[in-house]
């Protein structure tokens, strides 16, 4: 089973320059988690249609233009599965932005995440904090339920100095910040294993968000915040992860996860 997730920076306008097809051709994911679609479904009636090997799911903000998520399932996939059902949000959180998108099948909940950036006002920052809270809590329940999880999307932030090409220059930034990095600390002390760094613990410079005014992506300078996160206990069924860092079309690039 191949995952991939991507935040695209707008579906229309990673469609609209032909990266979104080549995308598809090249990597032609079973299930594919999308951030921040920045679309009503009604705006993306063309894209359903053309891609209609995939049963498509949108979960989009109330304010246009802005945030969003999406699950796309390919409809071969979708046959082989039993109870196979599209959810959003989470417990005790109003997910009136689009972040979370979930779909269930058998024993597994799989789960694409745009989490906040925080750095809006210090009421943002104190929301990011808090949803990173809530969403622990809610994976941890999941499991608790005897659940297989897995969750994947922009974190928005940069775990430790080796995720990030200036971390010096970073510290205490939000994306770098204490608070939140510690977060992911907690995560990980919890069972919920960043599955690349789990298998490239030692590896330098690869990256999945460059800032597009400084052109960064051109020298390398940028942040690993997108990732796959597993149960512990799942890793031994991981075939393979890795950043697909040559895909063009969006400010991030995608993270595939193939699994047994």
């Amino acid at each position: 089973m191949k995952l991939i997730s991507w935040n695209v920076n707008g579906i229309r306008a990673v469609e609209r320059k032909g990266d979104l097809e080549s995308f598809l051709k090249q990597h032609d994911p079973d299930i594919f988690f999308i951030q921040e679609t920045k679309s009503k479904p009604e705006q993306i009636q063309p894209i359903i249609e053309k891609y209609d090997a995939y049963e498509q799911f949108y979960h989009s903000a109330e304010k246009p233009g802005y945030a969003g998520t999406a699950i796309w399932v390919k409809k071969d996939f979708k046959l082989q599965t039993s109870n196979c059902k599209l959810q959003i949000g989470m417990p005790n959180f109003t997910d009136d932005e689009g972040r979370i998108s979930r779909i269930s099948f058998d024993d597994k909940e799989m789960l694409g995440v745009y989490f906040p950036n925080g750095g809006k006002s210090p009421e943002a920052w104190k929301g990011k904090l808090e949803f990173y809270e809530k969403f622990l809590a809610f994976v941890n329940q999941l499991r608790a339920e005897g659940k297989t999880v897995i969750f994947t999307g922009d974190v928005n932030c940069a775990h430790e100095e080796i995720d990030l090409a200036r971390p010096k220059n970073n510290e205490g930034k939000i994306g770098f910040h204490p608070e939140e990095r510690a977060w992911l600390t907690k995560w990980i002390k919890d069972g919920w294993t960043d599955v690349w760094r789990e298998r490239n613990p030692e590896v330098r410079d690869v990256y999945s968000w460059w800032h597009v005014i400084t052109r960064s992506r051109a020298t390398n300078v940028g942040w690993r915040i997108d990732y796959f996160f597993v149960d512990e206990k799942f890793l031994s069924q991981v075939k393979d992860v890795q950043y697909l860092t040559t895909q063009m079309g969006s400010d991030h690039c995608p993270i595939l996860l193939d699994i047994s």
